[in-house]
C-alpha cells in the first residue's frame, strides 16, 4: 500500500484534475470529436501527443515526489495532463475516471530484438537502433510463436484496491484491460532489420509471406483469447493519439463484462513499406491486415508512411475511417482521394519546433495551407502533432503552436 506521504502526494493532484475533468467543456470536446468521427465535423479537430517531456519540466512541476513506483506511475501522469491542460490543451479531454491497467500476460512472438542503441540526449527515450536480422532461413521461421494471453487476477485486485486507496472520493478507477496495437510491419523491421525485410520483399518474396501469414494467425489467436477471458479495454478515448469518442461503438450486444474487437478501434500502418509500389503494398500488407481490420469496429490506419499515392489499396482495408497524412504526403493528391469518405489525419511537421528559432508564422502558413486543401475537397479534417523529439528546450514552443493552430480551426 502506498506510503502516507505518497497517498497525500497522489490525491492532491487527482483533486486537482477531477476539477479539470468536471468541467463542462469536456462534454462539449467529446461532442466535437464524435461529429468528426462521423464525418460531420463543427470544426477541425487538434491534438498533441508523444511530448518530448524531458524537456517540458518548468518551475519543477513535472519532478516525481513519489517514493513508491506504483504511486509514482500515476503521480506523472497526473502531472503531466495538469501541466499540458494549463499550457497546451488543444482538444484533449481529461476523463473523470483512473485506468488501471490489468495484470495480462502476453507471450508475444517469443523473438527477442538484438539491437545497438545510439543515444543522441541522454535524457529522451527517442533513441536510434541498428537491429539484427534474425530471419534468414526456412528454419528461423519456426522461432515465431503463438503469443499467449493470461491474466493475473489476484494481481489485478492489488493494483485495485491501491487506486482506490489513492483515489476514492476524488476519481473512479476502472480496470482496464488491453487496447490492442496490431502491426506485422513494425515488429518486422525490428527482427530483420529494415534493410534485411526490404531486401527480403524483393529477393525471397514467398518466405516474407509465410512470416506474415504466421503473425496474422498468432494475432488471430491473441485477439481470440483476449475476447475469451474478458481482457480487452472498455471503450477508448484515444486512438494513435486522436480523439476515439463515437456515436458507432461499442456494437450491438456489448457485456462490459467481456468486450469484443468489434466493439473498439484499432489502429494500424506499415511505415516500413513506405516506399514500396501500391501493388506490394496490397500484397504484403493489406491482403494480412485486412483480416485482423475487419474484426474491429472502427479503423485509423497509417502513421508516418506517406498514404497519399497508396489510397485505392487503403480502401480495400475494411471499416476505415480515419487515414493519415505524415508530413510527406502530396496534400492535394491525399485530399482528392479521400474525399468526404475518411477523416484526413494530418500529422504537421514536428520539425518546426525543432529549428533554432521557433517561426509561428510558418506553422500559421502550414497549418492554413492543409485546412484550403480539405476544405476544396470536402475532407474532415484534424490536425494531430505528435512525434515530438525536441523542442530544443524551449516548452513556450507548444502553447505557440496550439494557439496558432486554435485560430486557424477556428475554435
Amino acid at each position: 500500500m502506498a506510503t502516507p506521504n505518497d497517498a497525500r502526494i497522489v490525491r492532491e493532484l487527482a483533486k486537482k484534475y477531477a476539477e479539470i475533468a468536471a468541467l463542462p467543456v469536456q462534454e462539449k470536446k467529446r461532442a466535437l470529436w464524435r461529429k468528426l468521427n462521423a464525418r460531420r465535423p463543427d470544426r477541425p479537430m487538434v491534438m498533441i501527443d508523444q511530448v518530448c517531456w524531458n524537456e517540458m519540466n518548468v518551475a519543477d512541476e513535472l519532478t516525481p515526489r513519489c517514493s513508491d513506483p506504483e504511486c509514482r506511475d500515476y503521480e506523472m501522469f497526473l502531472r503531466r495532463t495538469l501541466f499540458q491542460w494549463k499550457r497546451f490543451p488543444v482538444d484533449m479531454v481529461v476523463e473523470p475516471f483512473i485506468r488501471v491497467p490489468k495484470a495480462i500476460r502476453n507471450t508475444g512472438f517469443g523473438i527477442e530484438v538484438r539491437e545497438e542503441v545510439a543515444v543522441g540526449d541522454p535524457t529522451n527515450s527517442v533513441v536510434g537502433h541498428k537491429f539484427t536480422n534474425q530471419f534468414q532461413t526456412d528454419d528461423d521461421l519456426q522461432k515465431l510463436k503463438t503469443p499467449q494471453i493470461s491474466h493475473d487476477a489476484a494481481e489485478t485486485e492489488r493494483r485495485m484496491a491501491v487506486a482506490h486507496e489513492l483515489f476514492d472520493g476524488c476519481l473512479e478507477v476502472r480496470a482496464w484491460g488491453t487496447d490492442p496495437y496490431l502491426s506485422l510491419w513494425d515488429p518486422i523491421s525490428t527482427w530483420m532489420s529494415v534493410e534485411g525485410a526490404l531486401y527480403a520483399l524483393v529477393d525471397r518474396p514467398e518466405y516474407v509471406h509465410k512470416l506474415l501469414g504466421r503473425m496474422t494467425a498468432g494475432y488471430m489467436a491473441m485477439l481470440d483469447q483476449l475476447e475469451e477471458q474478458g481482457l480487452l479495454c472498455a471503450s477508448q478515448s484515444l486512438i494513435h493519439c486522436t480523439g476515439a469518442y463515437t456515436d458507432e461503438l461499442p456494437a450491438p450486444g456489448y457485456d462490459q463484462a467481456l468486450p469484443r474487437t468489434k466493439d473498439l478501434w484499432v489502429f494500424g500502418l506499415a511505415q516500413m513499406l513506405s516506399t514500396v509500389s501500391p501493388a506490394m503494398f496490397k500484397e504484403f500488407e493489406v491482403d494480412y491486415v485486412s483480416r485482423l481490420c475487419a474484426r474491429f469496429g472502427l479503423v485509423y490506419y497509417g502513421c508516418c508512411d506517406p498514404l497519399d499515392g497508396k489510397m485505392n489499396e487503403v480502401r480495400l482495408i475494411p471499416k476505415v475511417r480515419k487515414v493519415s497524412m505524415s508530413p510527406w504526403v502530396n496534400q492535394e493528391r491525399g485530399a482528392e482521394r479521400i474525399g468526404r469518405d475518411f477523416v484526413f489525419s494530418r500529422k504537421p511537421n514536428p520539425a518546426f519546433l525543432a529549428y533554432d528559432t521557433f517561426a509561428p508564422a510558418q506553422v500559421r502558413k502550414d497549418l492554413q495551407a492543409t485546412l484550403k486543401t480539405c476544405k476544396k475537397h470536402g475532407c474532415p479534417l484534424e490536425f494531430i502533432l505528435k512525434d515530438i523529439s525536441t523542442v530544443r528546450y524551449h516548452p513556450e514552443r507548444l502553447s505557440q503552436w496550439a494557439s496558432v493552430a486554435m485560430q486557424v480551426v477556428g475554435a
